[in-house]
């Protein structure tokens, strides 16, 4: 295959990771008014939440198209670098901040507008930075991908069972985006054929368990803070591993810098979504903090 054959099919992986930010994220703020309309669904009783969000037609129709969504992402991962791909996804940030304010982004608190301002400045600079990345044949050492997948996934356990002075819905949200970055990883290891299929378990079991987490975490807050939150981690996670483990080409130079500063200011957007809902919590003089400990209550059935 030619370099110019290498270069279309690398522009359709980019618009095809494109229309799935689109897609996906859209989906997420349909997701979110379906979830948040619900009784209090929990991890901890999870056929019981299962059963709620099935039986609501929302909430299936708005996953369907998120299904689709991921089926456009694993496409452009065929066509695409893996750093790449996600930094185009990325992009969903800002789909999320248009549909929270329903097509008025003035809408938004001012922490808010600046965090998705921080979101879309990383994008570029990711995007800059990663400009000729090419797709990587680099077969990735199994104790690696183990060990990356391990830790991932136990720094979502950490996040879903110990309540940290950051925003619930952000947690969850981190949470979301530490096991979704496991299926998107997982799901690049599938495109490989052969005795990596194994990869559809460890995909499976993730993007099952982030969908979960991610409903309770739209109960917790907007859909801007948990999947938002969520969305940054899931790209950004796995452009690491696109450099530690996956072989592809870390960037020197001045692109090296402009990938620190976009990273800087992906860590700083989350951080912003974060607080801006915990400093609207502690501002309602505590109201909110004992809803959700009536919620945590009721998932744990100590409440009816």
């Amino acid at each position: 295959m030619t370099g110019q054959d290498m270069s279309s099919l690398g522009l359709i992986g980019l618009l095809l990771a494109l229309a799935s930010a689109l897609v996906t994220n859209t989906a997420y703020t349909l997701e979110h008014d379906a979830a948040a309309s619900l009784p209090p669904l929990s991890p901890h009783r999870p056929l019981r939440s299962a059963t709620l969000l099935v039986s609501d037609r929302r909430w299936v129709l708005a996953f369907a198209a998120e299904s689709a969504g991921w089926l456009m992402y694993v496409a452009a991962l065929r066509l695409a670098p893996l750093a790449l791909v996600q930094a185009v996804a990325a992009s969903g940030v800002a789909v999320l901040a248009i549909a929270t304010s329903r097509g008025h982004p003035s809408r938004l608190a001012q922490q808010e507008r600046y965090a998705v301002a921080l979101a879309l400045a990383g994008l570029v600079l990711l995007a800059l930075s990663l400009a000729g990345v090419q797709p990587s044949d680099h077969r990735p050492a199994i104790a690696a991908i183990v060990i990356w997948l391990a830790a991932c996934a136990g720094g979502a356990a950490l996040l879903i069972s110990v309540h940290w002075r950051f925003a619930r819905a952000a947690s969850l949200g981190l949470a979301t985006g530490l096991l979704f970055a496991d299926g998107d990883i997982s799901a690049k290891l599938v495109g490989y054929g052969g005795l990596w299929l194994i990869a559809l378990l460890p995909l499976i079991a993730a993007y099952a368990a982030g969908t979960s987490i991610l409903q309770s975490a739209y109960q917790a807050g907007d859909a801007l803070t948990a999947a938002g939150t969520a969305t940054m981690v899931t790209n950004g996670v796995p452009i690491l591993a696109s450099f530690v483990i996956f072989g592809e080409t870390l960037p020197s130079g001045f692109r090296a810098v402009l990938q620190i500063a976009a990273f800087g200011a992906l860590v700083a957007s989350a951080v912003l979504l974060g607080y801006q809902r915990a400093s609207r919590e502690s501002r309602d003089g505590g109201h909110a903090s004992s809803t959700d400990s009536r919620q945590d209550a009721r998932e744990v059935g100590e409440l009816p």
